[in-house]
């Protein structure tokens, strides 16, 4: 089976959820099938990471958009009431790009991974399938609820109210919509949204297992810390949840790790807190660290930090939005908090007993490797995939 992948990045390295996402799925759908990728990319995409991808892929195609023509497309878009995300991945020269690529390919399916990119198959004639991956809808309500009222708040209020209309919309133009977990499901605004797959993602578990080595930090977070959700996780943890904790246990060591931290992310660094930016391998960030903490407070999907943590044996805390789509059990594979007392009581609590931090780890290490393996999530996607295309 031909599969045509449309993506509105390019799936690697592996520092953003859709980008972990895409690269497994285009990797095992390979096994049994001819993959042509096509994505639009705002950023330069290097002939290692092409190579990452090209024993995937028969063919890869990558669009490069001007940043002028993205940002005109972004006013346009507002000025015709349409989503601003949309509107940024969407421009003439990636739709004449696309349809002759897919001309060119003659696919049997096409799969497309969320709204962003949706106006570029919209009109195509061929079976498709596209990945929601989450509820971007629900992701920009919890950035505008964050957020004070202001230009910032009002552009978020529009963007949401346009994803909304983008989501409902993509019913009538895609033949089966997946996403990765049922609470983001019953947040799409359709009332066919029981109707969308669940397709999880999982963890390489020949790459994330437990390593032995010395512990340098009490507590880790780590993400894409340009991605707002990540950000105001950061600040939480360090500005709100960080004293409670050293109320207890005054040396308390906090590593902030991941890619491209935003100024407010890096001025978080002290005598008690690293900030790495992007590491070569995040593994050895979750090695030398006792807990992997998660305070998310806006945001949607399930977080791969947390399926990463748990595959490496770390004991987890998080809190309800975050374990929402994971669904981990509260006080046996994971505990939860919604607050700073009660998420720096947790830490408190693994930091000074180590029988429940190492029993609460290998439970949570035994609920990822039950529940997300990539193969079997894969399956799923292929097993659609394969409906739609008449297979």
């Amino acid at each position: 089976m031909k599969i045509l992948v449309v993506l509105p990045r390019f799936p690697y390295p592996l520092e953003k959820g859709d980008k972990l996402r895409a690269y497994h799925q285009i990797r095992i759908l390979s096994k049994r099938h001819e993959i042509y990728l096509f994505c639009v990319s705002h950023e330069k995409v290097g002939e290692e990471q092409i190579e990452a991808l090209r024993p995937y892929c028969r063919e890869i195609e990558i669009v490069f958009p001007s940043k002028i023509v993205s940002y005109k497309n972004v006013l346009r878009n507002y000025l015709w009431a349409k989503s601003l995300q949309i509107g940024y991945w969407d421009s003439q020269k990636a739709r004449r790009a696309y349809k002759a690529f897919e001309t060119k390919v003659h696919p049997d399916v096409i799969y497309n991974q969320m709204v962003r990119t949706m106006t570029l198959v919209s009109r195509s004639t061929l079976p498709k399938v596209m990945d929601f991956q989450d509820a971007l809808s629900m992701n920009t309500e919890r950035r505008m609820d964050n957020t004070r009222a202001g230009l910032w708040h009002h552009i978020l209020h529009f963007e949401f109210k346009m994803l909304r209309s983008s989501e409902y919309n993509s019913f009538n133009i895609f033949d089966a919509l997946t996403i990765i977990s049922e609470i983001d499901s019953e947040a799409i605004p359709h009332k066919k949204n029981g109707e969308i797959k669940i397709v999880p993602n999982g963890v390489d578990f020949d790459y994330f297992n437990p390593i032995d080595c010395e512990k340098k930090y009490d507590i880790l977070f780590c993400g894409n810390m340009q991605y707002p959700p990540n950000v105001d996780a950061a600040k939480f943890l360090v500005e709100d949840i960080l004293p409670i904790v050293k109320q207890q246990i005054p040396s308390a060591k906090v590593l902030i790790a991941g890619a491209s931290p935003k100024s407010g992310v890096r001025n978080l660094a002290s005598d008690d807190v690293t900030v790495t930016g992007w590491v070569d391998d995040i593994r050895q960030c979750y090695a030398q660290s006792r807990i992997f903490v998660a305070p998310m407070r806006i945001g949607s999907g399930l977080q791969n930090k947390l399926l990463e943590a748990m595959a490496m044996q770390l004991p987890c805390v998080t809190t309800t939005i975050a374990n929402d789509s994971l669904r981990a059990e509260n006080g046996k594979e994971i505990l939860i908090g919604n607050d700073a007392q009660t998420i720096a009581q947790h830490i408190v609590t693994l930091l000074q007993n180590q029988e429940i931090s190492a029993t609460m780890a290998q439970d949570g290490n035994n609920y990822v490797r039950r529940n997300f393996d990539w193969d079997s999530a894969v399956g799923k996607l292929e097993q659609i995939l394969t409906k739609v295309a008449g297979k």
